[in-house]
């Protein structure tokens, strides 16, 4: 037999349950404030002791008018609330096991994706993927199976609120970790956020793709493209995320491509140049954001992508120089255009020239003495010191190290042979 307690209390329960199926929306929504109020931070046990043993009953509840009302936003943000109050508790992993029985992750994702739903209350729901995410592995598993990679990726480029995005960054880390069977799919979609319109979206992807590269270790090949045309952006914050995942990448076999396509974007194509042509001979506003144009935002990062990588590996300078990079640079620091290309290049190019003698000898050469004393004196200002004669020399060079590189390695082939032939033996 139950205890007069005991008896009060499950009276307690049974009139708060009747209170709230009886009540109206407005009723409903003062439950819920008092809830989240009383009960904010408590343990399951704690929520069991406060309904009577019955805290699952009033959970149902919660869950089943989220399913009827979530697309209306009635007291949505309240209910996400109340109900990570439930996920959240300490031991609660039989209430999350009754919220995703109901299909709790799919409704959560759905909510994503409803235009006229508030940032907010998409937020409460990221919050609560984040709490069904960590867990464990099962759980992360049920929420990639629900086509979930690519709905909080489509929310993560739409969405226009920094701290939102932040959230959803920090649910794609976890889907990242200890999530095996579906890190590779979370991975890909990382690299489908590049090319999106949000600077924030762009930079968390980036930051991701860091920790997922490392994760997954092998590398998708639209990765490289993807990652290079975000070299095009004006935010200096994704810029600097996108060259740091570039120092990653470049220690996977990606290495060679990637290395190749900076190096072509130190010389834009003439198509990339001449788009806005017909603009500019028409409009004279337009010359103000010539300056900005996205492919010399593209060279100037390359180049300062370049100087980074050489900077901090010597092996990579090398591979480099076979691929013409020194012509290049000298190109773009005759982009009189861009002053920030013609500066990055230029301060790239002193490297290889105190590092490299057949650089700093090709490079004399080319520019001549005026020039290139003008060059050793001070490469960051260069461009400022310059004449529209000397940035032709600059753009126009035909300087071939590689020519030289290959001379050195025969020469250096055959005097090894020499010194070593087989045929040669002490008597």
């Amino acid at each position: 037999m139950t205890s007069i307690k005991e008896q009060a209390a499950i009276s307690r329960l049974l009139s708060f349950l009747q209170d709230w199926d009886n009540a109206g929306k407005v009723a409903r929504s003062h439950i819920l404030s008092n809830f989240i109020e009383t009960n904010q931070g408590k343990t399951a046990p704690e929520l069991e002791q406060e309904f009577s043993q019955g805290a699952s009953l009033f959970l149902v509840r919660l869950t089943t008018w989220l399913r009827l009302t979530y697309m209306t936003g009635l007291c949505l943000n309240k209910l996400l609330k109340s109900i990570g109050i439930f996920l959240s508790a300490v031991s609660s992993n039989r209430y999350l096991i009754e919220f995703l029985e109901v299909g709790g992750v799919l409704t959560l994702l759905e909510i994503l994706g409803l235009e006229k739903t508030t940032e907010e209350d998409k937020k409460e729901s990221i919050k609560l993927l984040q709490l069904i995410a960590n867990s464990g592995r099962k759980y992360k598993e049920l929420i990639c199976e629900s086509y979930g990679v690519r709905s909080i990726a489509e929310f993560l480029a739409k969405s226009k609120s920094e701290e939102t995005q932040e959230e959803v960054q920090v649910l794609l880390d976890s889907l990242v970790h200890g999530n095996p069977k579906y890190q590779n799919q979370v991975y890909k979609g990382l690299i489908a956020l590049l090319p999106c319109a949000s600077p924030k979206a762009q930079q968390l992807s980036l930051q991701t793709l860091k920790t997922a590269q490392s994760i997954v270790g092998v590398t998708h090949p639209s990765i490289v493209d993807c990652v290079l045309q975000v070299l095009r952006t004006m935010h200096l914050e994704v810029q600097y995320e996108a060259i740091q995942l570039i120092k990653d990448l470049v220690n996977y076999d990606v290495r060679p491509a990637l290395l190749k396509g900076l190096v072509a974007l130190l010389i834009p194509s003439v198509k990339e140049t001449t788009k806005l042509e017909p603009k500019i001979l028409n409009d004279a506003s337009v010359l103000q954001i010539t300056a900005q144009l996205p492919v010399f935002l593209q060279q100037a990062a390359a180049a300062k992508a370049i100087g980074v990588l050489v900077r901090s590996n010597v092996s990579i300078a090398e591979e480099l120089l076979h691929l013409r990079v020194v012509h290049s640079l000298m190109a773009a620091m005759g982009n009189t255009d861009h002053c920030n290309s013609q500066r990055l290049a230029s301060l790239t190019l002193e490297y290889y020239v105190q590092m490299f003698p057949v650089v700093e000898e090709h490079v004399r050469r080319s520019m001549g003495e005026e020039l290139y004393k003008l060059f050793i004196s001070n490469a960051e200002d260069l461009y400022l010191k310059i004449d529209s004669i000397q940035a032709d020399i600059l753009a126009a060079n035909k300087v071939n190290v590689t020519k030289a590189l290959d001379i050195s390695s025969d020469i250096s082939s055959s005097n090894m042979s020499f010194f070593f032939d087989p045929s040669e033996h002490d008597d």
